[in-house]
């Protein structure tokens, strides 16, 4: 009987050892599996974050170093623009010529690879236009700020309306807290040509 006894008991530390490795094996996979799902959960946050880190960035271009004295500034000229106006009682349409001043060249060639989109914010603010609106100066000046502000937002940077904040209007949205200052790079919008007709 003694024999019968050794035999037994050399499957019974067999199957122990296999217990213990299939134990550790189940532990080990469980510890991995807990690994990826927190990197994977903090990645997705992480990737939202960087979604707006970029979309904050864009819109907060860093401003270049101020040019130096007597260099010129550059220019940025776009096809002339001829749309039918706003004009409820007449058929009117205007024709502009707009050319954007900028503050660095790399950004002129920028806003040349976005040229479709700013022609098509430029000519959308000016199909919603009047005759009336557009004769005067106050509307020049208007119609010039908006189109800064048009200019730049393909590229993700996003000028607040200086009517609104002037007129003490509320925005459309609701901002719980004030933005910081935006860098326009474009710094300024110039008619080369400006006919109502």
């Amino acid at each position: 009987m003694a024999t019968a006894a050794a035999p037994e008991a050399a499957p019974a530390g067999g199957g122990k050892k296999k217990l213990i490795i299939i134990i550790v094996a189940l532990v080990l996979v469980l510890v991995v599996g807990g690994v990826a799902a927190v990197l994977l959960l903090k990645k997705k946050p992480a990737a939202e974050g960087e979604g707006e880190e970029e979309a904050q960035a864009a819109a907060h271009v860093p401003a270049p170093a101020p040019p130096k004295p007597g260099t010129p500034p550059v220019f940025v000229p776009l096809e002339p623009f001829t749309v039918n106006l706003a004009d409820k009682d007449v058929d009117r349409f205007a024709q502009v010529g707009v050319t954007l001043e900028v503050a660095d060249p790399k950004f002129a060639d920028q806003l040349k690879a976005y040229m479709p989109a700013i022609r098509s914010n430029i000519l959308m603010t000016l199909s919603y236009k009047t005759s009336a609106e557009l004769l005067s100066r106050e509307g020049k000046e208007k119609l010039a700020r908006e189109i800064m502000r048009e200019s730049v937002r393909p590229l993700g940077i996003e000028i607040e309306d200086e009517d609104e904040e002037a007129s003490g209007e509320e925005p459309k949205k609701k901002k719980k807290k004030r933005r910081a200052p935006v860098y326009n790079p474009v710094t300024n919008v110039l008619f080369s040509s400006f006919i109502v007709q």
